[in-house]
């Protein structure tokens, strides 16, 4: 099993900047099971979209086309944390963000088993 915990939401005037955070953790040799980690939100009333993928080998990373230029996926694997570094965000990245990890290496921002319990951005 792998657990995830976002942290680092909170409200966040429009232009301004933000960086949330996911831990990772679990099972003795999970880490070696995750090809890829990202990042997802659901705004009220619309359903769950995907913002940003990292792939675990190599960093290989993909955005929505609405967030990119404005937001950065990182990951530090000795850390076992993913981060999404918010710039310049608007009234329309009001969401509840969750991670996820992936053992599936391919299908970009499908096949995403593992998930966190989420962090409420508000852009205002």
């Amino acid at each position: 099993q792998v657990q995830l915990v976002e942290s680092g939401g909170g409200s966040v005037q429009p232009g301004g900047s933000l960086r949330l955070s996911c831990q990772f953790s679990g099972d003795s040799g999970y880490a070696a099971t995750i090809y890829r980690r990202a990042w997802f939100r659901q705004a009220p009333g619309k359903e769950r979209e995907a913002v940003a993928v990292i792939y675990t080998g190599g960093g290989y990373t993909n955005y929505a086309d609405s967030v990119k230029g404005r937001f950065t996926i990182s990951q530090d694997n000795a850390k076992n944390t993913l981060y999404l570094q918010m710039n310049s965000p608007e009234p329309e990245d009001t969401a509840i963000y969750y991670c996820a990890a992936s053992t599936v290496f391919s299908g970009t921002f499908s096949s995403f088993h593992y998930w966190g319990q989420g962090t409420q951005v508000t852009v205002s």
